[in-house]
């Protein structure tokens, strides 16, 4: 009985609070007039029952979970990162820069492991800069982060349109193919390692964070900070340290992307991954597990926004809407403990 129990029955409290913000937005829906039945059957009927939804659903999954992981780390250094889509981008930006420049035709395990070094490099110096203007200078890291995603996605403009622009794309802004053998492995269908790959990295990242001596340091740092520095801890130089980890792993998400998902750099690469990853963090309670659940909670509901919008004749946003009410249930979950 024991340590695993608290990990299942948490995600079991968790599921039945997901059911409440479903029929919370059931009664939205009925009284718009529409069967909120008959739309979820055909939301669930056309992505979890379906081998290519649910092959969506994963490819949609990878990435928040991993920028979700990241965020945790952040978390629990007492820090709030929301530059995950900023890092996200830069990684994919940096790791595109490395199959197009460096290793075109290099062998298939050789260019992955570069095109991940760079895509970590990416993400690890935009998060690294925030970082340091929050030990160094006193800034709040959420509105510098926030504010760096903008910048970031300005940066990609720039080298997409200059640069990295593929001479025969017909003006699209788009960097040219990566090579065919940087590609990631399928395991099914459109659905590449990258799901592993996440998966894995929230598993021994949770372990790290509850077993081990740095774990026990950055939680407890993100429990009092005040009370770590008391204590004699390092706190400015672990939370630059935790920064730089989550912004690496936010950017080797953003190599996933491109290696296992659209194959080249574009300046919508990576639109809301980060919001939704911090979102499917918050949501978990910075507990890197339980993110798996609620980062594949919002991959479905972005592949099922289009069913949504299809079948009850409302907008697409109120997808959104249907994400604001499951948070809000997660929050009130945490509420009432």
């Amino acid at each position: 009985m024991t340590k695993a129990i608290p990990i299942v029955k948490e995600s079991a409290v968790t599921f039945v609070y997901l059911l409440f913000a479903f029929l919370i937005f059931g009664l939205f829906l009925s009284i718009n007039g529409t069967n909120p039945l008959l739309i979820y059957e055909n939301m669930f009927g056309s992505t979890i029952s379906d081998s290519y939804g649910l092959g969506q659903v994963i490819v949609k999954t990878s990435p928040l979970l991993m920028i979700a992981v990241a965020t945790c780390i952040s978390a629990k250094a007492g820090l709030v990162n929301v530059g995950g889509e900023g890092q996200f981008v830069l990684g994919a930006m940096f790791s595109t820069m490395a199959a197009v420049f460096l290793v075109p035709n290099a062998s298939g395990f050789i260019g992955k492991i570069v095109m991940a070094a760079f895509g970590m490099l990416g993400g690890a110096i935009w998060s690294g800069i925030a970082g340091v203007m929050k030990v160094k200078a006193g800034m709040n890291e959420t509105l510098t982060t926030v504010i760096m995603n903008y910048i970031a996605f300005d940066i990609v403009a720039y080298f997409v349109y200059g640069t990295l622009k593929d001479p025969e794309s017909f003006n699209w802004p788009q960097s040219p193919k990566i090579s065919r053998q940087l590609e990631l492995l399928e395991i099914a269908p459109g659905v590449s390692v990258a799901i592993i790959v996440a998966l894995l990295t929230a598993v021994i990242t949770w372990y790290v964070i509850k077993k081990s001596a740095k774990g026990f340091t950055l939680r407890v740092i993100g429990g009092n900070t005040a009370a770590a520095k008391h204590a004699g801890i390092d706190v400015d130089r672990i939370q630059i340290q935790a920064m730089l980890i989550s912004g690496a792993l936010s950017g080797f998400a953003g190599m996933l992307e491109i290696a296992g998902v659209e194959g080249r750099l574009r300046t919508t690469t990576g639109t809301n991954y980060g919001y939704f990853g911090f979102l499917a963090a918050w949501m978990a309670w910075n507990n890197p597990l339980l993110a798996i659940l609620t980062a594949f909670v919002i991959g479905f509901l972005s592949v099922a926004g289009g069913v949504l919008e299809i079948s009850s004749g409302l907008p697409s946003s109120c997808t959104k809407i249907l994400m604001a009410i499951i948070l809000l249930a997660i929050l009130w979950k945490g509420k009432s403990k």
